[in-house]
């Protein structure tokens, strides 16, 4: 059997920088990123858990039309990491696969989250009430994955659970094929880190030309992390933060973000 089409993901988080990253690494010659950035494959709400590899590498097969021939193939839906069935089903396609997860300060997150979602017209509430109703707007769409389900739409708080999204990520791939990046590094040092991912993806070096510029701002007035809104959203996040740095290692020294 060939090997899987697709080898890596950068599979989360969602807000994290990962448009920014795919498109500093879709820059190198040997990889081939889908037009789209998100196939969205093993999210789809109809997805058939039957499906074969090959049966799964002729969905991607669109994604990579255009591809050089020999290129290394990858995807970038940041949903993926989010729920255990979508890493489940990654898991049964390519057992191999490297991930590559950005992570972002979970208020910085949540913010930046609501605000897409207000901008498209998906979110109508106030900020303060939609944070307030997630657990209550999220209840009993635990495994919808529609379109326009609350799930994705409204899960501010809880794509912030980044300590159960990598735990449930290291039960399936060793931690040699996952590659945990902070935003905040990619923000100040995109150079460096775009570095780190080529060589985590066995590339050749392929310097970026001219200085990298910053990918989707966000268009919208941050919550300083002096202000009451952010320490009233933070306590929240108080424990988690305080067992990824235990479990992880990893910890968030500043509010810099980026889209």
């Amino acid at each position: 059997m060939s090997e899987p089409r697709v080898r890596f993901v950068i599979g989360g988080v969602q807000k994290g920088g990962t448009t920014a990253l795919a498109t500093y690494l879709s820059a190198h010659p040997g990889v081939a990123l889908p037009a789209t950035k998100e196939a969205h494959v093993f999210d789809m709400p109809d997805f058939d858990e039957s499906l074969s590899q090959a049966a799964v590498d002729r969905l991607y097969a669109p994604h990579f039309a255009g591809a050089p021939r020999g290129a290394l193939c990858g995807d970038a839906t940041p949903i993926y990491v989010f729920h255990r069935r979508f890493l489940d089903r990654i898991a049964r396609y390519n057992p191999a696969m490297r991930w590559i997860v950005i992570l972002r300060h979970p208020v910085e997150r949540a913010v930046s989250h609501y605000h897409m979602e207000r901008g498209r017209g998906w979110d109508r509430w106030p900020f303060w009430p939609a944070m307030l109703l997630e657990r209550w707007r999220l209840r009993g769409h635990e495994d919808d994955f529609s379109e326009d389900s609350p799930l994705r739409r409204y899960s501010y708080r809880a794509r912030g659970s980044y300590v159960r999204q990598l735990d449930a990520l290291h039960a399936l791939f060793p931690r040699e094929q996952v590659l945990v990046l902070r935003n905040e590094d990619l923000a100040s040092s995109p150079i460096a880190m775009l570095d780190q991912v080529h060589r985590f993806l066995r590339l050749p070096a392929h310097p970026l030309e001219g200085a990298p510029r910053r990918i989707f701002e966000g268009g919208y007035a941050p919550i300083s992390s002096d202000s009451l809104a952010w320490r009233i959203l933070a306590a929240g996040f108080r424990g988690e933060l305080e067992q990824l740095r235990r479990r992880y290692g990893i910890r968030f020294d500043g509010t810099d973000s980026g889209g």
